[in-house]
């Protein structure tokens, strides 16, 4: 996005499973030798099998995939027995970049694979097709799996193949929520995205746009409209709510992030709805209708207007569901025993509200390399994506350039909106929310500073742990 929102962190109170995939899958188990005798008697009773590795197998080919496949890498549990099945012709890769760098303009030095494939973004190492040769991991591309057989243990792809497994993982990620066929969502100029292949169709759709509509005042539309500015288009971002980023932002935040776009000449036009695309005589976009009863002159628009998780074959198999999403417990076991759901698709357990959530972020796929071996869950704070607003705000400083937010209820820190702070402030903030402490609000209120206040949330975790000695 623009220049400050990359150095903002919002940590709330989603506390998200944290654990290794192999304490998840107990590889200690099975960590002997697969028998090849039965690895290839299951290959001839079977012709239309399509994996080889049959130990564990993970349905998807997003992050999580890619951070799982790091996690057996690294604990020597790969080699010979974990199966990838992409549905895109590509491997992993750090997803985000699609909707920010990956549409720049070729003078703006756009990235472009194998430069963000999994796991650049966390820190690791980047992971190309050749790395899961050499590692021993099958990775079967432009495969979708269609149906579950939760008795025989089998998936069935669109082409009508099987695929075996002994364990499954499922991380099918979400896919764009599109708009209505009956309104235009359909139509030629109108664009999604979630992969790569939605991305290079856009980038090739802007080198000869001239007026741009972006529907949604959420991250995909925030980050897309910014990319987009790049090209020096006329770019208008719409929505219905009365600010940018209603789920997380109060009204400062988002009058700070709404003058900076319009500063780039991004226009925004908040509190409506689009009542249809429409299509010009050669059948492409040519408007966006709003509830206002004007009409933007649009030779292109993009949609960011949410995601679904893909879950429907494997709910359709009977596993247990909640929240639109695969439910799972602490250690991502699905209800069925050997299967077991990670990232955006499963609604997983917060402790400290005593509720399931699903969360969308890159950040909870990265987790899943994290302390390999072990078998007990410990929690970790992930970055938000749901209604934060609970509570009193304090909001302290200016944006120049530091500002923080507090949300505070019945005298407790419930999360924590930081921007331009230093890597020793950011680390504060999953302390914070993990640990909710009683903090002196008065005090906070009064702050000068943004330096002020968090040393005065930094005492309030102080006093919480002297009083639990």
């Amino acid at each position: 996005m623009m220049a400050g929102l990359s150095r903002t962190v919002f940590t709330g109170g989603v506390v998200a499973p944290r654990t290794s995939v192999l304490g998840l899958f107990r590889v200690s188990k099975v960590a002997g030798p697969v028998s090849k005798c039965s690895r290839v008697k299951t290959l001839v009773t079977s012709a239309a099998q399509k994996n080889t590795n049959t130990e564990y197998v993970i349905v998807g080919g997003g992050n999580a995939a890619g951070y799982a496949a790091k996690a057996f890498v690294e604990n020597g549990a790969a080699e010979g027995k974990v199966c990838i099945v992409a549905k895109e012709n590509v491997a992993p890769y750090e997803r985000p970049a699609l909707t920010k760098a990956y549409l720049f303009p070729v003078d703006k030095s756009p990235a472009r694979l194998p430069g963000f494939h999994t796991s650049v973004g966390g820190g690791g190492e980047r992971q190309t097709p050749d790395w899961y040769k050499e590692k021993g991991i099958e990775v079967l591309y432009g495969t979708e799996v269609t149906g579950l057989d939760i008795d025989k243990q089998s998936l069935t792809t669109s082409s009508g193949d099987t695929i075996s497994y002994n364990k499954l993982i499922i991380a099918t990620g979400c896919t764009a929520s599109r708009l209505p066929e009956k309104i235009g969502g359909s139509l030629r100029g109108v664009h999604y995205i979630r992969d790569v292949a939605d991305a290079d169709q856009l980038v090739a759709a802007l080198q000869s746009a001239k007026k741009v509509v972006v529907i949604g005042g959420g991250y995909i539309g925030l980050e897309v409209s910014a990319a987009v500015s790049a090209w020096k288009l006329d770019v208008t971002v719409v929505f219905p709510e009365q600010h940018v980023m209603p789920r997380l932002f109060t009204p400062t935040i988002a009058a700070h992030y709404e003058e900076l776009y319009k500063k780039n000449n991004v226009k925004i036009i908040k509190e409506v709805s689009v009542v249809k695309l429409k299509s010009g005589a050669n059948g492409e976009v040519d408007g966006v209708e709003l509830t206002d009863g004007t009409t933007l002159d649009a030779d292109l628009v993009v949609v960011g207007v949410g995601a679904r998780p893909v879950v429907a074959p494997f709910l359709d198999a009977g596993l247990k569901s909640e929240a639109g999403a695969i439910e799972v417990d602490g250690m991502f076991n699905t209800s069925s025993p050997g299967v077991y759901a990670i990232g955006d698709v499963a609604a997983f357990p917060l402790k400290i509200y005593d509720r399931r959530t699903r969360v969308e972020h890159v950040d909870h796929a990265r987790l899943l390399d994290a302390q390999s071996g072990v078998t007990t869950v410990d929690s970790s704070v992930g970055f938000m994506f749901t209604d934060m607003k609970v509570g009193e705000c304090v909001e302290v400083g200016n944006f120049d350039p530091k500002y923080a937010a507090f949300w505070i209820e019945s005298g407790r820190v419930k999360g924590v909106f930081l921007e331009s702070g230093s890597a020793e402030e950011f680390a504060l903030l999953p302390k914070l929310a993990r640990q909710q402490p009683a903090i002196d609000i008065p005090a906070l209120k009064s702050a000068d500073s943004v330096e002020t206040a968090l040393q005065i949330a930094q005492e309030a975790l102080g006093k919480q742990k002297v009083a639990t000695v």
